[in-house]
């Protein structure tokens, strides 16, 4: 049975739930059995993905960085879209990247929500597509 493990960064839970919605209805709609690992926060997720790899056979990475006053931000989606390249690319994990970058919670909101954008669906379905290239689909 193909497992995937969906990572999901809680520091902005009711977005992170909204996301989670939307990648786990994908997968179930895919037959595919998921996991939930909750993680402090979008830069933990790429270690979690390491550290979890051998278990899974694909991975949703799901997290909201929101735009604040100082640079922080920038180091954050930088630091974690390039952890989740590196594994990828490196390591040929099959990863999904749900992991928003907005400048507000309104646009973070409709990304996130199955009945609006779905990103966290789109990230899904972004492992899954992976998967099927490697060979190792459902």
């Amino acid at each position: 049975m193909t497992r995937v493990l969906i990572v999901e960064a809680r520091f902005y839970p009711h977005i992170s739930d909204a996301l989670y919605d939307g990648a786990a209805h994908a997968l179930d709609i895919a037959g595919v059995h998921s996991e939930r690992l909750d993680v402090p926060g979008a830069l933990e997720i790429p270690a979690a993905i390491k550290l979890t790899s051998g278990n899974y056979d694909g991975f949703v990475a799901l997290g909201c960085v929101i735009r604040g006053e100082t640079y922080h931000f920038e180091i954050v989606a930088r630091e974690s879209a390039r952890g989740l390249m590196d594994l990828a690319v490196r390591d040929g994990l099959f990863i999904g990247n749900g992991i928003l970058t907005v400048e507000n919670e309104e646009q973070a909101l409709m990304r996130a929500r199955r009945d609006q954008l779905d990103k966290g669906g789109d990230a899904a379905r972004a492992c899954l597509a992976l998967m099927a290239l490697g060979g190792r689909g459902s």
